[in-house]
């Protein structure tokens, strides 16, 4: 069992015994549950708040290319010319826009499809929608994934409209008449199960010696990945192309809800602080779907049909709105040749026009507070602008000072010097950066202490970056730990592939990847003070106290 997993395990059953000798290490594990949560909820654009892991892990894994990380110098210039040198990118008539970026270091290429659509793009009322089709790309087209789609397609049909009939039988009082319908809805899944090849898609990646068949979706974007070796290129055109030309969003839909329902149990409503999380992402927004879980309510899940996502695929999944990023051991003119024989295949559409609610600022400090069986969190939020703002570099780097670590300021403040917490942690982006977010921070109380002496001790050392000049060497260190850190992520084919999306879709260009890194050379202690005046006020400000309840 591993140690997120022993976490959950431990976290639910409500064991939590502080001051058992083993308590060290169930502090750690709990702080693991925490960290699992805020993921989930999309902190970082690389794990977002759903994954889909179709294909179990082959008996040899394939590993992705390693190159050596430039060392940080004092322009990023350079290391930008030799991209620049590797990199080809061209856009499809159709409107799909492709990133090609030569590594002949091994023969490995990941391929990533980057659907520029998430949780804050659902209608009011569909919540989940984004997360429901992520799962649904991995059932399979007409062809992948089915014994006989003649004969299962008029199973899917007749599922869907008995399900319908059940909601209204349901919503009527008539429990003989549900009970009919439910009895024949089994029937007739069962039949279509019969006509379904199970992760027909996996196998076919893992035969071909493919690696990392994932998917993720977050706040404001959905992901496909995964790695093949160099002379499989052709094969991971055939099969992405028809993944979203041809797909079959009923099959097993059914399963799949379930699937999502369990999946939001034990994530929100059986875990105290997944249920904190949400309820503080909800206080701090008012308007902006940032305040709603890319998982989905409840009730909305339930209520979600076939319809419902095949409409939210049509909407968003056209070519104008994917970017696909291709990076490893390719020819970048046979790439473009086999993108144009699949992708080339996709009718163009107008995409959607983005109708995202502006957040009015926040003018009076806002609090949640929860009682739950659980060790008392304290959780401290300020809004901030989005990655496009000038500004963006200070925010990453007074973030680094205050909680990147065991050197940072929270940590060697709360837990080692005045022990009140047994971590203190926080993140700027949360719980995406498209757009204005939140810099958040939390930590777990120890031992005899409250939140109320946390929300004190790191109330101190936030207003200490208004009134303090952080030292050079302080300065100097962050900004390195801070520029080595995105260079690491570039390391692999795969984080490099998914860094330059990030930045091409969300900034408008990949190039601002690495203009970043300067940026983050420019900031100067005043820039620090200025930001920190400007963000850290008490009307700004949200509050979250998760306290402990005897089970």
């Amino acid at each position: 069992m591993n140690q997120i997993s022993r976490s959950i395990l431990v976290f639910r059953l409500g064991i939590l015994d502080w001051s058992d000798k083993v308590s060290v290490i169930l502090r750690r594990l709990f702080v693991a549950l925490l960290a699992l949560i805020i993921l989930w909820w999309g902190l970082l654009p690389e794990i977002a708040l759903a994954q889909t892991q179709t294909a179990p892990p082959p008996q040899r894994v394939l590993q992705p290319t390693k190159t050596q990380t430039p060392p940080v110098q004092s322009s990023i210039q350079p290391y930008l010319n030799r991209v620049i040198k590797q990199l080809t990118e061209f856009r499809l008539d159709n409107g799909l826009k492709f990133i090609v970026l030569e590594r002949h270091q091994a023969p490995v290429v990941s391929f990533i499809t980057y659907a520029n659509v998430g949780g804050v793009d659902e209608p009011d009322g569909k919540t989940g929608v984004a997360h429901f089709l992520e799962h649904l790309a991995f059932k399979g087209t007409t062809r992948i994934g089915t014994e006989n789609y003649k004969a299962e397609k008029p199973l899917l049909e007749t599922l869907e409209r008995l399900d319908g009939q059940i909601k209204t039988a349901k919503a009527n009082g008539k429990k003989d008449e549900v009970a009919r319908l439910e009895a024949e809805f089994k029937r007739v899944e069962a039949q279509a199960a019969k006509l379904v090849k199970q992760n027909e898609l996996g196998r076919i990646v893992e035969q071909a010696g493919g690696v990392g068949l994932n998917a993720n979706t977050s706040t404001e974007a959905t992901r496909y990945l995964y790695s093949f070796p160099a002379n499989k290129l052709e094969l991971w055109m055939s099969l992405e192309s028809e993944r979203f030309l041809d797909p079959v969003i009923r099959r097993e839909f059914y399963k799949e809800r379930d699937v999502i329902l369990e999946e939001r149990r034990m994530r929100v409503e059986n875990s105290p602080i997944g249920l904190m999380v949400e309820k503080f992402i909800d206080t701090a927004y008012k308007v902006h779907p940032y305040r709603r879980p890319v998982i989905g309510y409840d009730k909305d899940i339930r209520n979600l049909t076939p319809e419902d996502v095949q409409k939210f695929f049509d909407t968003h999944y056209v070519p104008s709105n994917l970017t696909i990023a291709i990076v490893g051991d390719v020819n970048p003119a046979e790439v473009k040749k086999l993108a144009q024989t699949y992708f080339g295949r996709y009718q163009a559409k107008t995409k959607a026009v983005e109708e995202i609610p502006v957040e009015p600022p926040q003018q009076q400090t806002r609090e949640v507070t929860l009682q739950l069986p659980s060790q008392p969190w304290y959780l401290e939020g300020y809004h901030r602008p989005a990655i496009t703002h000038p500004d963006n570099a200070v925010y990453e780097i007074i973030g680094s000072l205050l909680s990147d670590g065991r050197t940072s300021r929270l940590y060697k403040s709360l837990v080692e010097k005045q022990r009140l917490a047994l971590n203190a942690q926080g993140y700027s982006g949360f719980p995406g950066d498209k757009y204005p977010n939140l810099m958040l921070f939390y930590a777990l109380t120890a031992p005899g202490h409250t939140v109320d002496e946390l929300a004190v001790a790191l109330r101190q050392e936030i207003d200490k970056l208004k009134t303090e000049p952080v030292a050079t060497v302080d300065l100097e260190r962050v900004k390195t730990q801070a520029r080595a850190g995105l260079l690491r992520t570039l390391d692999s084919n795969m984080g490099m592939a998914q860094q330059l999306l990030e930045y091409e879709v969300k900034t408008g260009s990949w190039r601002n990847l690495f203009k970043q890194l300067d940026d983050i050379s420019a900031v100067t202690t005043a820039d620090i003070v200025r930001v920190a005046k400007e963000t850290f006020t008490p009307k700004n400000r949200t509050i979250g106290k998760l306290l402990s309840k005897e089970a």
